[in-house]
Formats: C-alpha cells, structure tokens, sequence
C-alpha cells in the first residue's frame, strides 16, 4: 500500500462480469478528473495464444488435465507482483497488453492473440488493474498486499458458468462442448487460485440470480439485471454510511452486519455511491502526499 501511489484492483474469475465492473471505475475516473494507469491481466499470461494452445496439447499428452489459465504455470505472477511492488514505491513499473483481436491487434501491426512489448507506464494517479489474479497470495508471491482497494466480483458459480458460456459462443465461436471442457479444466485451478483472493479483497460483488440455473450447460439466455440480486460484502464495514446507501438504493437491505443486498438492477449506482469517496480519498491522499 502507497500514500503517493495508489493501486486500485478488481479480480475476477473468467465470465465473472469484470469488464463491466471495469467500466463503472473508467467512468469515475474521466467524471472526477482522475489519471489513471489502466492494466488489464490478460497481458501477464505467460504464453500468447498459440504458445497456450501447444502448451494445452503437452499437457493433455501427459496426463495433466488441470493445466489452464487460471494457475500458476500459466501466468507472469512474479512480474506481477513486481509491477505492483515497483508502482508502489515509484509510480512506474513495466507493462503491455494481449491483443485479442484484430482492432485490438491493428494498430500494432501484429496478429491477434499476441502480445506487445513491454514499455514504462505512463503518467499518472493511480494504478487500476482489473484481472484473475490481483489477489493472488502463493508461497513465492503476494500481490494482493499491495492494492490499497483490491476488489472481488464474484457471480454464484452456476451464472459465471451461463456468461462464460454465452461469451465464448457467441464472441468467439466455440461451441457448448469446447467451453465446457475448459471449464473443467480449470476447475482444480479456481479452487486453488482464484477463490482464496475472495477472503483478502476489500468489498465483494456477488450477483445472484432469481430465476432457475440449475444447469446452467442448457441455459437460452444470461439471467437479467432484474431477475438478480446483488450481495455486497465489506471486509471492514466501519466508516459506510449504510443507512445513507439503504435510502439512496431502493428495496436494498442488510443481510448481516457488513453485507447489503439489493436488486441486480441497482448494481451501477451502489458501485458509484460506494466506490467514488473511496477512490477520492485515496487520490486526495496522494495529493496531499505529493504536496508535502
């Protein structure tokens, strides 16, 4: 954690909705006025595309049946944490982006499912990093020490699968079966990595839907805003002004103590009313900082 050098994180398994959650923080910042310096965590996989794709073959050769993108020996986490680590002292590190299609891929004149090279961060505030393993914790790594708000977004199980599924068909073009293989493939890998990150994150965003997903290999369509429920969970929820956010969220509620419930649709709004003093304080907190 940093005074000078904020770090803002959202972790997220595959399908979890990370992007959109993503969305609401770039519309803070560009509304407040605030420099961002956006990383996304595709960019620390280990392999690009077709380097994972042999790698899957290897290991499917051997035996292994839990090798995916979700572990250890997929991902850059010692870089990770070095980016983290290095943002925290000096406001810098070293980053790049995975190209994932061809608009992404274009103005670099590389194909897609590539990487670029490696280049200094810009200027800026704050660090935001919005990926699967902002809070990972290993025996060699911890990157989840150093976000100053490190954020989960974490559907039920059975409407992360429903997204995932509905996402890759649709956007990729991968059939029910392929999508389900990689599920179970990872599923020794969510347990083991990205899981854990849900006990060391500040606030958890748990959408929870209303409407029957018991299998969700069969569902037609993704559950509504408003067939879901939102489960917020703070980890220290000293300091909310809870009665304030139960009058300003209709039909929300206190499930326990630190946990506030209300309708999917509602999810937007609690983000900004939540999540906008925070990222404030924290940048007041570097200005002053900086200042001094």
């Amino acid at each position: 954690m940093s005074a000078k050098h904020p770090i803002i994180a959202i972790t997220g398994s595959s399908g979890a909705g990370t992007t959109s959650v993503t969305r609401t923080f770039e519309n803070i910042f560009r509304r407040e006025g605030v420099q961002a310096a956006i990383v996304e965590g595709d960019s620390f996989h280990r392999y690009d595309r077709a380097e994972m794709k042999l790698k899957l073959a290897e290991a499917e050769a051997a035996g292994i049946r839990h090798y995916s993108h979700f572990g250890e020996d997929a991902n850059l986490f010692v870089e990770l944490e070095s980016l983290f680590r290095d943002y925290a002292a000096r406001g810098s590190g070293l980053a790049r982006k995975y190209l994932h299609n061809d608009e992404e891929a274009a103005p670099y004149r590389q194909p897609q499912g590539t990487f670029t090279a490696w280049e200094p961060l810009p200027p800026s505030e704050l660090l935001f990093y919005e990926g699967l393993h902002a809070g990972v914790k290993t025996a060699d790594v911890d990157v989840a020490r150093f976000a100053d708000l490190l954020i989960g977004v974490v559907p039920v199980i059975n409407l992360e699968w429903i997204q995932k599924l509905h996402r890759d068909k649709v956007t990729r073009g991968y059939s029910t079966e392929a999508v389900t293989d990689v599920i179970l493939r990872r599923m020794h890998d969510y347990v083991h990595y990205i899981c854990p990150q849900f006990e060391r994150t500040h606030i958890n965003f748990q959408r929870v839907p209303v409407v029957d997903t018991s299998n969700p290999f069969i569902a037609r369509t993704i559950p509504t805003a408003d067939e879901s429920l939102v489960v917020i969970r703070f980890a220290n929820p000293r300091g909310f002004d809870f009665p304030y956010l139960l009058s300003m969220i209709h039909d929300s509620f206190m499930s326990r103590a630190n946990t506030l419930v209300m309708p999917g649709g509602k999810m937007e709004l609690a983000m900004q009313l939540i999540l906008t003093p925070m990222i404030m304080r924290l940048v007041e907190r570097r200005r002053k900082a900086m200042a001094a």
